[in-house]
């Protein structure tokens, strides 16, 4: 595999900043594309190389990484008017950053093997803030040469780095790793209502659990306080997923349920979903 120096990002928002400036601080170029313009320029100032699209991206790039919303603007980016295959070469690595749908990153990997490009499925984790400090964790999967020749990219904002197999396999360990996360948050909630109701105060009892062992990353980090903006989303590839494999997984329904009434209580907005 070739080795990489110019580094594509699509994406230049509360995630893709971040790693853009990662990725300059350890020797790599970078052409990015946002079609807003305030990412764009929040992109600039930290060195990056502005794009007028996908395409333009694609073709100074030897790998291009996505950082959108959902599967509809990942495919749209991609095969779109503009998009990432009008100006790929063959060999092309194009790394999905997001989180999507096992079987779409298993779809979007056929086309594009078809055309000679390589897709790794590298859904990024742990936030916002471990962005921002270059601490991501990847669960990732495709190619193993390639996955491994874009390793030192990865290693510039990313502390913890696996392979988990095949092309999906990193979509499928962040669906897992977000069911769990959505749970604990759900049982966070009722547990502290519950204890709130017989008389234990909220903050003292979830100092004592920190030591016990109904001790979680959820309630450590305070994960409602993020906003939970995906969370509808990630139980949906969930529940969608588990019906593709004829699994009942009747909690994960529940989940969905009790995160919606939490952010109702919370005065959080529902997601928009993009058609």
């Amino acid at each position: 595999m070739k080795s990489i120096e110019t580094v594509g990002l699509l994406g230049l928002g509360k995630m893709g900043c971040p790693m853009a400036k990662h990725l300059l601080a350890h020797g790599f170029k970078v052409l990015g594309f946002d079609p807003i313009d305030a990412a764009c320029r929040a992109a600039a100032a930290h060195g990056a190389r502005i794009a007028g699209s996908p395409r333009e991206v694609a073709q100074e790039s030897d790998l291009v990484i996505i950082v959108v919303g959902f599967d509809s603007e990942v495919e749209g980016v991609v095969f779109g008017r503009g998009g990432v295959v009008e100006g790929a070469k063959p060999g092309l690595v194009i790394a999905v950053g997001s989180t999507i749908a096992p079987h779409t990153a298993k779809r979007i990997a056929a086309r594009l093997a078809e055309r000679q490009l390589v897709l790794l499925d590298i859904p990024l984790t742990r936030g916002e803030a471990a962005a921002a400090a270059g601490e991501l964790l990847i669960l990732g999967a495709g190619d193993e040469a390639a996955f491994e020749a874009c390793r030192p990219a990865f290693a510039s904002f990313a502390s913890d780095i696996f392979h988990l197999g095949p092309a999906g396999a990193g979509q499928a360990g962040k669906m897992v790793n977000n069911l769990i996360l959505w749970a604990c948050t759900a049982a966070n909630d009722e547990g502290l209502r519950l204890g709130a109701a017989l008389g234990v105060d909220p903050e003292r009892l979830r100092a004592a659990l920190h030591h016990s062992s109904a001790q979680n990353w959820a309630m450590d980090e305070r994960a409602e306080g993020s906003g939970m903006p995906w969370a509808e989303k990630d139980m949906s590839i969930v529940l969608a997923e588990a019906d593709r494999a004829r699994m009942s997984l009747p909690l994960c329904g529940s989940i969905k349920e009790v995160i919606k009434g939490l952010k109702i209580r919370m005065g959080l907005g529902m997601p928009e979903v993009p058609e």
